[in-house]
């Protein structure tokens, strides 16, 4: 299995215990950013990710696409999670950067929190898409 096919089977098959093991595919040194974390260090992705599975039930990454080098790759996933009884979809991506061991040092996940996560809550969904109507191109 190529690298790259490890990480990603790592991703889409991740639980509270593998979590654990995040040091098998992350330098010591890694740096981690999504819209709500920035960490340098694997201690640090590990409490990311553990709190990810506190936060929400059945968390789960399918990669959608892949783009890949020697030096990193791009993944687009889909992530599906339950919260307050309503199963939630969020679509990102992830840029991925190797060290020459293979290992990731560099991990940035993009995605849009406005439209994948607040839009879809009670409260703030009805103020998001108003915002979004006006400042939308005519």
């Amino acid at each position: 299995m190529s690298d790259l096919a490890r990480i990603v089977e790592t991703f889409e098959s991740l639980t509270p215990e593998s979590v654990a093991r995040l040091g098998e595919l992350y330098a010591e040194n890694a740096y981690f950013k999504d819209p709500f974390n920035q960490v340098h260090g694997l201690d640090g992705i590990r409490r990311v990710f553990a709190h990810m599975f506190r936060q929400v039930e059945a968390p789960r990454f399918r990669v959608t696409d892949r783009v890949a080098d020697a030096a990193g790759a791009m993944l687009a996933w889909e992530f599906t999670f339950r919260g307050r009884g309503r199963e939630t979809l969020v679509r990102g991506a992830t840029h991925l950067r190797f060290d020459a061991q293979g290992k990731i040092v560099y991990h940035r996940d993009y995605w849009d929190a406005a439209e994948e996560l607040y839009a879809k809550q009670p409260l703030l969904g009805p103020l998001m898409r108003l915002l979004r109507r006006r400042l939308a191109a005519r």
